[in-house]
């Protein structure tokens, strides 16, 4: 077995050689394990949970499951249009190493230094939201047995700084234990949604009727047009669904990734759009007075539900656990996947210090260096709370933005230029290829403008959307980084020769298929 494993990565450093690089990282992932990973990062019943009062303000029942199924059958397709691309170029560098090999050489360079700097703010950012409406769950778990308890600015702050460094210390010294963390993510999400549920159905005093569930739609909180209130609600969904592409960063810790990765990607959003569906339709049945929800001091009020329905602050308090642990897991997830992203850019010289991020620590097996940058950023960023208290709209938004226009970069390009480079890909689309690409591209575009936008009517500074200040923030750095350095340095990753892609494809096809070796072990 052991032999068999040896094989499998070196043939993967092997393929990876072929595209550039050398394998720096162990190969100890499953495809199990990435699915996983995307899982936690995702966090369905967390991500639905800590988001609720978006969907509640924008139209409650109909935004909430509709809105949700919708998303779900937009990002399968973003999903597989990723997944054939991955199984072809299947590096850290993820979607900004693909953006470079789709391009032709002379926009390859430019193209993968914008998409770069995408992902790495969308990994940042999304790692940011999930630590920070964390941060903002645990407090909220106080308010379950005080009522009168509400977190100030400094309590918040402080306690997102302490979760950032939990998971940073986890992803350090607990790098070895990944592929465990990861596949408990799976049973541990599962168990805590069948509990939740069936707990919530068995003690709540009241339910509501299947009218209310299934057609219920009320806007009037949200201020903004009946119609385009339901779009402004999906950011809920589209923040969610959102971190499957992270995964491709751990492509250099799987064995055979052109095969377990991208089966991995497409896996995760299918569990997980079922996931919440059979979240989301219990919650609504059992749904307490929307008014007095939205009336909760930090818009987290899923604690007050559990409660609510329960009759108890106990097992309001319970429930809650169990979402809290999904965060743990969804915070390491994420943070693994930001530091991977950092180190992969870094790797090409695209970052400002990238000789220091680019360090792979041999003792620990992981390049500490960007966990520890990617640490920093998001616990500076965490102080934009101290000025606005919609900062988790705001990071919701930018993160939804940033990862979802990097996902569209390499489908767009490959697209126009008639999707060569996936001609030989092991994770083909077949005829259906170009209008699954169309369907990502263009929601894409939209999400881009509705989740710019703050979620209710009127707005002043404190409750103001500042995902497009945010985004322009990082924008101003990339492009001043671009004309200082990387206009005459940076020559992005390396580009590879169509003769190398099929053989690189071919030797995919022949992984899938087991050795005589593999086949005894």
């Amino acid at each position: 077995m052991e032999d068999a494993r040896r094989s499998s990565a070196n043939q993967a450093d092997q393929a990876l050689a072929r595209l550039g690089y050398k394998g720096e990282l162990p190969r100890h992932l499953s495809m199990l394990s990435v699915l996983g990973l995307s899982f936690a990062i995702m966090a369905v019943p967390f991500g639905l949970s800590t988001t609720l009062y978006i969907t509640l303000t924008n139209g409650q029942a109909v935004t909430v499951l509709y809105g949700w199924i919708l998303v779900s059958l937009i990002s399968l397709c973003i999903a597989a249009s990723l997944a054939e691309i991955c199984a072809v170029f299947p590096t850290a560098g993820g979607v900004y190493y693909w953006s470079a090999q789709v391009s032709s050489p002379r926009w390859a360079p430019l193209v993968s230094f914008v998409d770069g700097w995408l992902t790495l703010v969308g990994n940042w950012t999304v790692t940011l939201s999930i630590n920070f409406s964390g941060a903002q769950l645990i407090l909220s778990a106080i308010s379950i047995f005080n009522d009168d308890f509400v977190a100030n600015e400094w309590q918040t702050v402080l306690c997102f700084w302490a979760v950032m460094l939990v998971c940073a210390a986890v992803n350090a010294f607990g790098s070895r234990y990944l592929d465990l963390i990861n596949k408990v993510c799976i049973f541990w999400t599962a168990a805590s949604v069948l509990i939740i549920i069936v707990t919530l159905l068995v003690t709540a005093d009241r339910r509501r009727s299947a009218e209310f569930v299934f057609s219920h739609y009320d806007p009037s909180a949200s201020g903004w047009p009946s119609g385009f209130s339901f779009f402004i609600g999906l950011l809920q969904a589209g923040y969610t669904l959102t971190g499957y592409g992270m995964v491709a960063a751990m492509c250099e810790e799987v064995q055979n990734p052109e095969r377990e990765v991208p089966r991995a990607i497409v896996l995760s959003v299918v569990a997980a759009g079922v996931t919440g569906v059979l979240y989301l339709i219990p919650i609504l049945f059992v749904l307490p007075d929307v008014a007095m929800l939205l009336d909760v001091a930090n818009s987290q009020p899923i604690g007050l539900l559990f409660k609510t329905v329960t009759g108890s602050a106990a097992g309001g308090f319970g429930l809650l656990f169990l979402i809290l642990g999904i965060l743990m897991f969804a915070g390491i997830g994420a943070l693994t996947a930001a530091s991977r992203c950092t180190y992969a850019f870094a790797r090409d010289g695209a970052i400002p210090g990238y000789k220091l991020w680019r360090h792979v620590n041999t003792r620990l097996d992981m390049p500490l260096w960007a966990l520890g940058l990617s640490t920093a950023v998001d616990c500076l960023l965490g102080c934009i709370y101290f000025g606005s208290s919609a900062a988790f709209n705001s990071f919701t938004g930018v993160a939804t933005i940033c990862l979802s226009t990097s996902y569209g970069v390499p489908v767009l390009v490959n697209l126009v230029r008639r999707r060569k480079a996936v001609r030989n890909s092991p994770y083909p689309l077949g005829r259906f290829g170009v209008l699954i690409n169309v369907i990502c591209v263009v929601w894409i575009c939209f999400a881009v403008v509705i989740f710019c936008m703050p979620y209710s009517l009127p707005i002043d500074a404190s409750t103001m959307n500042y995902a497009s200040v945010v985004f322009a923030g990082f924008a101003t750095i990339a492009v001043v980084w671009y004309f200082v350095y990387a206009r005459h340095n940076f020559t992005g990753p390396p580009v590879t020769r169509e003769d190398i892609l099929v053989s690189t494809a071919s030797m995919g096809e022949e992984s899938q298929a087991p050795s005589k070796e593999q086949s005894k072990a």
